[in-house]
């Protein structure tokens, strides 16, 4: 049976990493989004200029993940790390396919008519399939901790990341300040594809798993009488 290398399973994660990491561009892009405020989703709507190009390195990074997932080899990761990595890839790219009609954190009408309920549908389904990724790579990352050195203080950064994440937005639904929303959220992706790229460079120096030796057949006993060829 033949299984695949490490190396091209690294390989798919660290460009997995690279396509996450997209919204970075927006250091040199003329996007005029705040990035302290503003949801990173929201790069990616249909009404920002670059919304095609941040919405298909989305779904690279999804579908790369995913690739990755399904060449994994069963004897360095249990099931339940492969299932929720691939859960958490094709969420992503899914969620690519969903994008934001608008910036509701800049923008008061799409914000209004976002509570109530006057926007597409995508907005909803968004917000679904980013939990449902958000939940896939968490529990991928707290299953693949002996993974990569520096995975448990990963898992506990995009941990206080995301309880940050979630103070923030539920401070902003309410009428308050959005508590550094945006910055919060980058944290929380930026970690996720620093993981992606540890996890890669872990494969790359994991030995190769080897099948045990098959054991040595025992001799046979034989008592004197046999030795000597006399009957029983």
């Amino acid at each position: 049976m033949i299984t695949p290398r490490p190396a091209a399973t690294a390989t798919l994660l660290a460009l997995a990493a690279l396509a996450y990491s997209a919204w970075t561009m927006e250091a040199v892009l003329p996007t005029s989004l705040p990035p302290a405020h503003t949801y990173v989703s929201e790069l990616a709507a249909t009404n920002q200029p670059y919304t095609t190009l941040f919405r298909t390195a989305d779904l690279l990074a999804g579908t790369l993940v995913c690739a990755a997932a399904a060449t994994l080899s069963a004897r360095r990761t249990p099931p339940t790390a492969r299932a929720a990595l691939l859960l958490f890839g094709a969420a992503t790219a899914v969620d690519s396919r969903l994008p934001l009609s608008c910036t509701p954190t800049t923008d008061p009408e799409c914000a209004a008519r976002e509570t109530a309920a006057l926007v597409p549908w995508t907005h909803s389904a968004h917000t679904v399939s980013s939990t449902v990724a958000l939940c896939g790579i968490l529990v991928a990352m707290v299953t693949l901790t002996r993974a990569a050195p520096a995975a448990p203080a990963l898992v506990v950064l995009e941990l206080a990341a995301t309880a940050w994440t979630l103070a923030a937005i539920a401070a902003l639904e309410t009428g308050h300040d959005g508590w550094g929303v945006g910055i919060a959220q980058r944290l929380q992706v930026g970690v996720i594809a620093i993981w992606l790229g540890a996890l890669a460079v872990s494969l790359l120096h994991a030995p190769e798993p080897t099948a045990p030796e098959p054991a040595a057949p025992e001799p046979t006993a034989r008592g004197p009488l046999r030795e000597a060829g006399a009957s029983p």
